[in-house]
């Protein structure tokens, strides 16, 4: 199909060619021969009569005009991917559909394991695979390489839909065996002792660095650890602690060796939010999933108000 003499296939060869920047990984993308992209290549540079990508030593670089042309040009993708896969019919038990989740370490621990129980039992076949919460997650939906955002609401987009799934206290987690295991934490003891601090390895911060931050709260971190999972076994036979979310601080307690006790200073509960591309609303299956996940979030006991 042409649109004013342009081929309009060739503008997802552009739009995975602008996106990876090497003619071979985009010839892998589009499953088609590295000599039948470098001649898509040919044919859009003849079309714009611009270079459009340019060899700088061992990489590609965009032109101008391709960098102008980026972002439009995957919106028009994204908006065509999103009437292709959305269909008018959606039978759980017999979908093949795979969907991206971008979530955060927190998410991951506390409510994706309720909901791939809910997944397999009702939707056996899809195919759920997991992404890292990154700075400005929402951009991952924008591309169209995700399907669905769960983060805390200060991180979602105004431009997108979204809706609340829960909130939760901002707790302290410290060892059994510590200095703070019966007598808890004073005001003084927060902002003086140790802490074991969860930066988010994709960089950015955690949303209890976020709240500290903003309320002018200084704290001692002496640690740093990317994965939540990782703090029973670091706070376990120490004196320091880690400011983390209630519910998951239950379920580490759960395992012995570290226990919570309440903040001392007041700080704002979590707001986790989910979010969606707008293109997105009337997609049966990410209707549905939504759904699903607002029950893993009833069976952990902290649905949202």
């Amino acid at each position: 199909m042409r649109f004013k003499n342009l081929d309009l296939n060739l503008l997802v060869a552009l739009d995975t060619l602008i996106q990876v920047r090497n003619v071979s990984r985009a010839a892998e993308e589009m499953f088609i021969t590295q000599s039948a992209m470098s001649n898509a290549l040919g044919r859009l540079r003849d079309y714009f009569d611009d270079p459009l990508l340019i060899q700088v030593g061992r990489t590609m670089e965009l032109s101008p005009l391709a960098v102008s042309l980026a972002q439009p040009l995957r919106d028009i993708i994204v908006r065509i991917e999103a009437a292709v896969v959305s269909t008018p019919s959606f039978v759980p038990a017999e979908t093949t559909r795979s969907m991206n989740l971008i979530v955060s370490d927190y998410t991951l621990s506390t409510i994706m394991p309720s909901f791939l129980g809910l997944i397999s039992r009702l939707a056996p076949q899809m195919q759920i695979h997991f992404k890292p919460q990154q700075n400005y997650p929402h951009l991952l939906l924008e591309r169209g390489e995700a399907d669905l955002l769960i983060a805390p609401t200060i991180f979602c987009s105004s431009t997108h839909p979204s809706e609340v799934l829960l909130e939760d206290e901002l707790v302290c987690l410290v060892a059994t065996d510590g200095p703070f295991a019966k007598t808890g934490l004073t005001k003084s003891d927060f902002q003086k002792v140790g802490q074991i601090v969860m930066q988010p390895p994709n960089g950015g911060e955690s949303f209890a660095q976020r709240v500290c931050n903003e309320a002018g709260i200084k704290i001692c971190a002496e640690i740093s650890t990317y994965s939540f999972a990782s703090l029973p076994l670091l706070i376990a036979g120490s004196a320091r602690f880690a400011i983390v979310q209630q519910r998951l601080g239950r379920s580490f307690a759960s395992m012995g060796a570290v226990k919570v006790v309440p903040s001392p200073i007041p700080l704002p509960r979590l707001q986790q939010s989910m979010q969606w591309h707008s293109y997105r609303t009337r997609d049966p299956a990410l209707s549905w999933l939504r759904e699903q996940i607002h029950k893993a979030v009833e069976l952990g006991g902290s649905a949202a108000p």
